[in-house]
């Protein structure tokens, strides 16, 4: 079997992840500055980057306790609205720096009173130079348009960023340093993997994926891989907005993936909805969770162990994994997508929409 780019990417998170770690944590003091007297935190960013932002998001409010959200950048770019953001830090968040839409958003921010950090793995984009401050992750250069180690930098700097703007920004050090090691064991192991795909390929229903709270952005991003690299229909949602419908339509040989943490106040929630899948006649495949979210799923797929405020860094790349593997299966090329590039047009003649 030929192996391909995007694995290899794969195989070059933990070393990326350890850079970018040795890179970021020293810059908490400056982030912390930076955000001195502003209340807000708002994320700007487009495609697989926007799921980092959501993760970025939940860890802010939950662990630094800080009112964060989501930025809609048209409301800049195309309603030119205007809106007080004197009490406000922007992040942006871009793989490759140049996403114009991105780079014009922060613009238009700052000329409202924000403060600007920019989260991208190229030092000498425009994003990075035109930011009051830049979080450069260390993942070097990516190949294969599937956002994999560029993705896995932008979750380490939401970790980064949240710890920063909390009352103990240290504490989760120990476990931060031990991830990159968790890592590189889940990926050699690659326990369930060839299951989950099989399970994948062979699905006759739909693919639900989901995911609630701090790993709703891993279960999002894991839908958007299986969309875009595998070309199959799939339904990304929050555990409470599948709760509420949709799971009416799941049936037999539906196939759902559930995205968990091993601890937390959602494990519990989660095993729970893995047990009412299962009883609906659809294939669970379960990544992560605690022992009883594992026998609740027919398949399961390990994630590398973390608490659950940093678990959404880890638990991406075992659902990376499944996706290569899934492609290889379905006779397709994860690296190159089709129709797909590293960098999309929003607009057929401006701005662009960073595929990481």
């Amino acid at each position: 079997m030929i192996e391909s780019q995007m694995l290899r990417e794969i195989h070059e998170q933990p070393a990326a992840a350890t850079r970018t770690i040795e890179a970021l944590v020293p810059m908490r003091p400056e982030i912390a500055a930076l955000a001195e007297g502003r209340r807000h935190v708002l994320f700007a960013a487009r495609g697989s980057s926007d799921n980092a932002g959501l993760y970025g998001r939940y860890l802010l409010e939950t662990y630094a306790g800080r009112p964060a959200a989501m930025l809609a950048p048209s409301v800049f770019t195309h309603y030119h609205a205007t809106v007080d953001l004197s009490d406000t830090l922007v992040v942006t968040v871009s793989q490759s720096g140049s996403t114009q839409e991105l780079v014009e958003t922060q613009a238009l921010v700052r000329a409202q009173g924000a403060a600007t950090a920019a989260i991208t793995n190229v030092a000498d984009s425009p994003l990075a130079a035109e930011a009051d401050l830049a979080l450069v992750t260390q993942a070097g250069p990516e190949l294969a348009v599937p956002a994999t180690k560029t993705y896995l930098g932008q979750t380490i700097a939401m970790a980064v960023l949240a710890t920063a703007l909390s009352p103990t920004p240290t504490a989760l050090d120990a476990e931060l340093a031990e991830l990159p090691r968790r890592i590189a064991q889940v990926i050699e192991a690659g326990t369930g993997v060839d299951e989950a795909a099989c399970a994948l390929a062979q699905a006759m229903g739909p693919t639900i994926v989901t995911g609630r709270g701090l790993l709703l952005g891993t279960a999002l991003e894991t839908a958007l891989k299986i969309e875009e690299t595998c070309l199959r229909p799939v339904r990304g949602y929050s555990y409470a907005d599948l709760r509420h419908g949709p799971i009416a339509v799941v049936r037999p040989g539906a196939v759902a993936v559930l995205v968990c943490a091993q601890d937390g106040p959602l494990t519990g929630p989660m095993t729970e909805l893995a047990g009412a899948l299962a009883e609906r006649g659809a294939t669970v495949i379960g990544i992560g969770g605690d022992d009883e979210f594992v026998r609740a799923c027919g398949l399961h797929v390990p994630a590398p162990a973390a608490p659950e405020t940093l678990a959404p860094i880890g638990t991406i790349v075992p659902a990376q994994l499944v996706v290569e593997r899934l492609a290889a299966r379905l006779d397709l090329d994860p690296d190159s997508p089709r129709g797909l590039a590293k960098v999309t047009q929003t607009e057929a003649d401006s701005s662009s929409d960073d595929r990481a």
